[in-house]
């Protein structure tokens, strides 16, 4: 069974440092600690870290989990739904990627 990351981006319309702490703030309250979670991270693109291959976003989330009968049920969550309902209308795009991890071999 193949545990599932998931990888959100959001670029949001407010692009100031305030707002950012805000979606930051809302993915700590709402979207960690979830059933079959077993990975979160939530964070800021580093404005001085220009690179190429760095696409242009404000924060980026980090969720790893068990499988992805955990993912699904993740997506359908009361807190996870919420967090959409409050934070949704801040968003100017959110991309998404999802993908299957596979374990490290020694």
């Amino acid at each position: 069974m193949a545990r599932l990351a998931h990888h959100v981006f959001f670029t949001l319309k407010d692009r100031s440092e305030e707002s950012v702490a805000r979606l930051v703030a809302a993915c700590q309250k709402y979207l960690g600690g979830h059933d079959g979670m077993v990975g979160f991270e939530v964070g800021t693109r580093e404005s001085d870290y220009q690179r190429p291959v760095n696409q242009d976003y404000d924060v980026s989330l980090y969720t790893v989990f068990v499988d992805r009968a955990a993912h699904d049920a993740y997506q359908q969550a009361e807190r996870h739904l919420q967090f959409i309902a409050e934070t949704k209308e801040t968003w100017a795009e959110v991309r998404v990627f999802d993908s299957n991890l596979t374990e490290m071999s020694n």
